[in-house]
């Protein structure tokens, strides 16, 4: 159980500007590490956040955008920072958009990776099947734990990105990073849409993958309505992962806009 002390883990790359990386569901701050020090290699210091319930930061039964997004306040609280530049991509752009229209004094620039501020349904029904199919009473090794997974979810990459969380909680015994027993009873939160009056006024930049359906044609209405200053661009050759399946275009598009 989570106190109010509470601070999200993170890796932190570089120095400079604060730029504050929130990865989507099911993720963690491990697979922004390349870009992450890119971003650090042009005068940035990228804080590569876990959010809660995921990564190495704290297990919580209260999971929602609003405790999410006072996480990240409080971290930056707790580190100083202010005026800082953002970057969700999935679930991490519904907790950046929800701080953005909540905090916009502590946002400088926002980008969102393939996430539109509408309400999503819950789709990851066979991930999630496949996450509780793995008993770790048996204590499965490493390749048991990724065959049962494959028995559900068949993109490869899909399989490395949730094998990515399988850790030793002891020498003997392994287990996932996330908190899926919350996830399980908390499977509407992530589709959860902004609030019909919230706005954010600030430069924003959605980021959609060329061949991801998250954005629609007909959600740019929706995102001007909550973000009047957004500019909604695409990255080629790219599905949900955008930042994954074109790191080179995304980082190239992502610092235009932050310079």
């Amino acid at each position: 159980m989570s106190t109010e002390q509470d601070i999200l883990y993170a890796k932190i790359e570089g120095s400079g500007k604060p730029l504050l990386i929130l990865h989507g569901f099911l993720g963690m701050s491990d697979n922004w590490k390349t870009l992450g020090n890119q971003y650090a290699e042009n005068g940035f210091a990228a804080h590569l956040l876990d959010l809660r319930n995921h990564g190495r930061s704290f297990h919580s039964n209260v999971f929602n955008y609003n405790v999410m997004a006072n996480d990240v306040v409080a971290y930056c609280k707790a580190n100083n920072l202010n005026k800082i530049d953002i970057i969700g991509h999935s679930m991490g752009g519904k907790v950046a958009m929800n701080l953005a229209v909540h905090y916009p004094e502590l946002i400088n620039k926002l980008i969102v990776a393939d996430m539109s501020p509408k309400y999503y349904a819950p789709h990851h029904q066979d991930v999630m099947a496949a996450l509780n199919a793995v008993d770790f009473s048996g204590n499965p090794s490493r390749n048991d734990v990724q065959h049962v997974i494959e028995q559900h979810v068949k993109e490869p990459g899909v399989v490395q990105f949730l094998m990515k969380n399988v850790y030793r909680v002891t020498p003997q015994q392994l287990g996932f990073r996330f908190n899926l027993d919350v996830f399980n009873s908390n499977d509407q939160a992530i589709g959860e849409a902004l609030k019909e009056d919230d706005v954010f006024n600030g430069p924003t930049l959605f980021l959609k993958g060329s061949n991801s359906n998250y954005i629609q044609e007909d959600d740019q209405f929706l995102i001007k309505k909550h973000f009047p200053n957004a500019v909604i661009d695409t990255i080629s050759n790219s599905g949900h992962w955008v930042h994954a399946d074109n790191p080179g275009e995304f980082f190239e598009k992502s610092m235009v806009f932050l310079k």
